[in-house]
């Protein structure tokens, strides 16, 4: 299976062409913000380099959060302007499957993923969904766990005060060979299905005037 793997979702973006679970060709951005602006030229950089066109791709992988707000719009985007030039499907895959793949060998630790939702708060996934907890109010776990994502270090830090046996991993953000693997076994059918459409926790701080707006000027 040939894929083209996308990431913006968290701090930075990535793309990569992964074939047979190989990556093929790969490039990665640190730059905090204009993912919008940056992640286009890594897709030509990515396809040049691996010699594919998009018509000779299976499936285009993105993530689709939670993360960024204007990081996730570019990268679901460009993903399905790209599918659809190309007349193959979108593939969504989440943060926390992503980083989940690329931590297989965790010795009987349960995964915590923790995302900064920039809001003195982290959103945490412990294996059933994103739920957003506040830094010092965070839940107990049952045992052993390890931590992911970009606010791994301060959760990490928090658990360790409570005495809590905690694994502070390495794995910040998603890497587009694992963005791919998991889509690739969500397109097989071994994952329930997942709309390529921003996944939010939060809902969106943007609300309707209480009152309609005045008409315009005659």
């Amino acid at each position: 299976m040939l894929i083209l793997a996308l990431d913006s979702a968290l701090s930075g973006c990535a793309a990569a062409v992964v074939a047979e679970d190989a990556v093929a060709a790969q490039r990665l951005s640190d730059a905090p913000r204009g993912q919008a602006e940056i992640l286009p030229p890594l897709v030509e950089q990515v396809l040049a380099e691996a010699g594919v066109t998009p018509g000779q791709l299976d499936l285009v992988a993105v993530t689709v959060g939670p993360g960024s707000f204007t990081g996730l719009r570019a990268g679901l985007a460009l993903a399905h302007g790209l599918a659809l030039g190309a007349g193959v499907p979108v593939v969504g895959v989440t943060v926390a499957e992503a980083l989940a793949d690329s931590l297989p060998h965790l010795h009987g630790r349960a995964l915590w993923v923790a995302i900064d939702s920039r809001r003195s708060r982290v959103f945490l996934d412990r294996g059933g969904g994103m739920e957003a907890f506040a830094l010092d109010a965070l839940p107990a776990p049952e045992g052993p766990v390890a931590v992911a994502g970009d606010a791994a270090s301060a959760v990490a830090a928090r658990l360790a005060a409570r005495n809590v046996d905690v694994m502070l991993t390495d794995a910040r953000r998603p890497l587009p060979r694992h963005v791919a693997l998991v889509a690739a076994r969500r397109a097989q059918g071994a994952l329930p299905p997942l709309p390529a459409q921003p996944l939010y926790v939060d809902p969106p701080e943007a609300r309707l005037p209480a009152t309609p707006p005045r008409p315009p000027p005659v």
